[in-house]
């Protein structure tokens, strides 16, 4: 295949913790991340711009932070009409298509704001056989809603089910009530071939023989479910891990004394978070893990890694696709995760208003054969609102104004150290509630929270834990000072400039 424009392969998976990869973590078998590792640069300190999904992934494809393209939290929608990398993509010739994991739109629609990821639409195989696209710039889309065993499936991983056999499928998933039951715990009877996990790597790589075939460019999302919670794995992945033999982490005596007030209140058995409870949606995010017994405590980590190891037995399927059609070296590469996860960490479960590195930093690694170095590690910040105007970097596309992100393309290629000097998060459920930013520096990074004089200062050079809080630290305070003017300048510095001044008056 003679092209001189690079493909784009993203692969991310859901709520992957930075340190769960096994060229780095002796702890998880994940031969094929580590295959990625030893071929490309991994960056050591990558972020995410919000800590839950869908704010982070319409980020990925519009290149501007949760403030700015209005999908600021979970339960809103991405509007149809902002602009996305893949229309770009389209513009330079490029075939474009996501496969697995949107999430740019809500569970439930309204009339002002249908949502195509929504019931009952979501359960109408009927219209998902007439359906492939357009949407979001990707001019084909292969979708599905689930984590593991949720009521919500449908859509085309459905229609594959059928397709290979599995007429039965609906015993493998719940009844659509909304709800989980928490009876079902690590072992989830779905034989792995009719995981999402091979639903995902088999159609990725169905697009790329086409892709092949027809020799054309291509940029491609393969985006994985796992290992979002619950934690669910088929055999023999659900047992690979001996629970006994696992790091598990917990919080350190008194951390949190020094935190913001919501921070203790998760470490009471039955905590009152009224206060921060929106009306009609409830509250996300504030889980402990002192609500878990240490013998589950070590089998949910078992079966978080199992997860991770089977998601990436199909990730190696799709590496040795590229191999095979020939398409590896002239494909750009880069494998991360929308946001991370708390196992124990501090004391924490899963996600939600805590900015602590173990949830917005992310893995990230690119390969790029010849060009990106190999084996390397590297810690340039890096965000994934940088994601998009760096592939268009790549592909000679002019990025748009609107976009706030970077380019990181010279970074990456090992011409350049760094192309930013921080990152900052989002997080909010409305602006009366938890609602945070963060400035994240080369050594120190700090929370500020809406409406309150409480936050948090951490020094990652010396405390990479983050166990001491130094906001209210009297010697602090010039420390203090110094990064709120940089956190502002970091605000002010991501204005979007959709339109270039063209005229003196």
């Amino acid at each position: 295949m003679s092209q001189r424009k690079p493909n784009i392969l993203l692969i991310t998976s859901d709520q992957q913790h930075w340190n769960t990869i096994g060229a780095f973590n002796p702890e998880l078998h994940t031969p094929n991340l580590d295959r990625l590792t030893k071929e490309g640069t991994t960056f050591t300190r990558a972020y995410c711009p919000n800590p839950t999904c869908t704010p982070t992934r319409a980020s990925i494809i519009t290149g501007t932070y949760p403030s700015q393209h209005g999908a600021w939290t979970l339960g809103t929608k991405l509007l149809e009409d902002r602009h996305t990398v893949g229309e770009d993509f389209l513009q330079a010739g490029y075939r474009t298509a996501l496969v697995g994991k949107a999430h740019f739109q809500p569970l439930k629609g309204t009339e002002e704001f249908p949502s195509l990821e929504a019931y009952p639409l979501l359960q109408d195989l009927e219209y998902w056989k007439q359906f492939e696209g357009p949407f979001y710039g990707f001019e084909h889309v292969e979708l599905a809603r689930n984590h593991t065993n949720e009521a919500h499936v449908g859509q085309h991983y459905a229609l594959w089910m059928e397709e290979k056999g599995c007429t039965n499928w609906r015993d493998y998933f719940l009844p659509p009530t909304g709800t989980m039951d928490k009876s079902i715990l690590h072992h989830w009877a779905i034989p792995e071939e009719f995981h999402y996990d091979t639903w995902i790597a088999e159609r990725t790589n169905a697009l790329l023989e086409t892709y092949k075939e027809q020799d054309e460019p291509f940029f491609l999302w393969s985006s994985f479910f796992d290992p979002h919670p619950d934690y669910l794995a088929p055999e023999p992945w659900d047992t690979m891990y001996d629970p006994e033999k696992l790091t598990i982490p917990s919080a350190a005596p008194g951390e949190h004394e020094q935190n913001p007030p919501h921070f203790r209140l998760t470490q009471e058995l039955e905590p009152d978070f009224s206060h921060l409870k929106e009306s009609g949606f409830g509250i996300h995010g504030y889980h402990s893990h002192v609500r878990h017994s240490p013998e589950e405590r070590k089998k949910l980590v078992a079966t978080y890694y199992g997860m991770i190891s089977l998601m990436d037995k199909y990730i190696g399927r799709i590496l040795d696709k590229l191999d095979e059609l020939g398409l590896a070296d002239n494909t750009i590469v880069v494998f991360s995760t929308d946001h991370g996860h708390f196992y124990g960490q501090h004391g924490l479960q899963y996600k939600g208003g805590f900015h602590y590195e173990d949830l917005i930093r992310v893995p990230f690694i690119v390969r790029y054969p010849g060009k990106v170095p190999a084996g390397e590690q590297s810690p340039a910040i890096q965000s994934l609102v940088d994601l998009a105007p760096t592939f268009l970097s790549f592909i000679g596309v002019k990025i748009p104004h609107a976009m706030t992100g970077v380019d990181q393309s010279r970074v990456w290629l090992g011409e350049q150290s760094q192309a930013r000097d921080h990152a900052l998060c989002e997080f909010r459920h409305t602006p009366t509630t938890i609602h945070q930013k963060t400035y994240v520096g080369e050594r120190y990074k700090i929370t500020v929270y809406y409406n309150q004089e409480y936050g948090e200062i951490f020094d990652l050079q010396e405390d990479p834990s983050e166990l001491r809080n130094l906001w209210d630290d009297p010697a602090s305070l010039p420390l203090k000072s110094e990064l709120l003017l940089k956190y502002a300048w970091a605000e002010l510095g991501k204005e979007a400039m959709p339109m270039p001044r063209v005229w003196h008056a």
